[in-house]
């Protein structure tokens, strides 16, 4: 298991309002509701820290500071952390769209360079995930700019906008997987620990 030391609360949310500065977007308040899942997921499970999961979820979509982009956000975010020197961070700006360790299953555009791209997969293929690489690529799942919503919600909506591959259904498979996984380790359906999902998931006003 990863270190407990990463980097205070404050300090993360430094670094995303930075962020947010350099490239305004909605990936700013996903990250925040990331982040709120990832702690209230983790309090409910015994053997998590909390305040390591929500810098872990506020941070993971760091590399967008770097500007709009698409896989190349991975590596940004993996190359500023490391640079900061938060190997923790770094991980999971690495993991956190990989519920499988397979780069094929990313359905957005693979805008890295080659040298990137080359790294991405021997990371991925030499990683052994941790429950807070699997809980951060859950809390990616069901976090979206409002709140908190059912993850067949925004795997719906990832795959209206971005279609399909034959590695589709595997990848959901492995988020659903996922939201069984943490609701035995919580005791409680995780859904049950995030406050306003009904609301958020059948708020059809949003379409």
């Amino acid at each position: 298991m990863r270190s407990l030391k990463v980097l205070p609360k404050d300090k993360a949310l430094e670094y995303l309002i930075e962020a947010n500065k350099m490239n305004p977007g909605l990936w700013y308040e996903h990250s925040l509701n990331a982040g709120q899942a990832a702690w209230l997921i983790a309090s409910a499970c015994d053997d998590l820290n909390e305040e390591l999961a929500y810098v872990l979820g506020v941070l993971h979509d760091i590399g967008r500071r770097e500007g709009k982009s698409h896989l190349k956000h991975v590596t940004d975010g993996y190359r500023y952390m490391m640079k900061e020197g938060y190997s923790s961070v770094a991980r999971i700006c690495l993991t956190h769209s990989f519920p499988n360790p397979n780069i094929d299953e990313y359905l957005g555009h693979k805008d890295s360079s080659d040298d990137d791209l080359n790294f991405l997969k021997q990371y991925l293929d030499d990683v052994v995930y941790d429950d807070y690489d699997r809980l951060i690529q859950l809390c990616d799942a069901l976090a979206d700019t409002k709140g908190f919503c059912l993850v067949e919600k925004r795997l719906l909506e990832t795959g209206i906008r971005l279609g399909a591959t034959e590695h589709t259904r595997q990848k959901w498979k492995s988020y659903l997987d996922l939201v069984a996984y943490f609701s035995k380790k919580a005791g409680m359906s995780v859904y049950k620990l995030l406050p306003g999902v009904v609301e958020n998931t059948f708020d059809f006003n949003q379409y």
